[in-house]
């Protein structure tokens, strides 16, 4: 009787789930009332759902969304070792505490097996959002130099958040 009971209830919060990619879930679980301290245990989906549910109500779809692209851009910079002070006191604010984050996004990757995905959650999760200032100032790139005794001599670097692949744009050429 108590599943019965339950079930209706699971199908809403799936589906809730199923349109956030797993930045915004962690972002959502990081925003609910689950406890920093939590470990999932077998048969947990349902009350996984329910605290990403809860937290996606909480902070809103727009910000949610936001949220995760700023998380997404900063742990990309970050990783890349190109983070300015700027973006790591904009994410310290937005996300005070690192094991709460860590914990969120760990939980976040395992429902992944449990919830699809989808597409347009997957579209919306490669679109960068930085916060802050950025040393590529948004084109892409910025210089670096290797050489302290020769400032002149600089190299173009990837902004992993405004460049991820590394791309330089083609030029265009007119052939007569």
């Amino acid at each position: 009787m108590p599943a019965m009971l339950s079930a209706p209830q699971v199908a809403p919060v799936a589906g809730l789930v199923e349109g956030l990619s797993n930045g915004e879930r962690a972002v959502a679980l990081y925003a609910s009332d689950m406890p920093t301290s939590y470990s999932y245990k077998r048969d947990d989906d349902v009350q996984l759902g329910a605290w990403i549910a809860e937290g996606a109500l909480r902070v809103g779809l727009p910000e949610l969304h936001r949220s995760a692209a700023f998380l997404y851009s900063f742990q990309a910079l970050e990783l890349a070792g190109t983070a300015t002070r700027d973006q790591q006191r904009a994410h310290k604010a937005r996300f005070p505490s690192a094991a709460r984050l860590r914990r969120a996004s760990s939980l976040a990757s395992l429902t992944v097996g449990m919830f699809r995905v989808s597409d347009a959650a997957i579209e919306r999760s490669n679109r960068p959002q930085v916060e802050g200032a950025c040393r590529c100032a948004g084109t892409g790139w910025f210089e670096v130099c290797f050489d302290p005794d020769e400032p002149t001599s600089v190299a173009l670097e990837s902004c992993a958040a405004h460049n991820p692949n590394g791309h330089m744009p083609t030029p265009v050429r007119v052939f007569a």
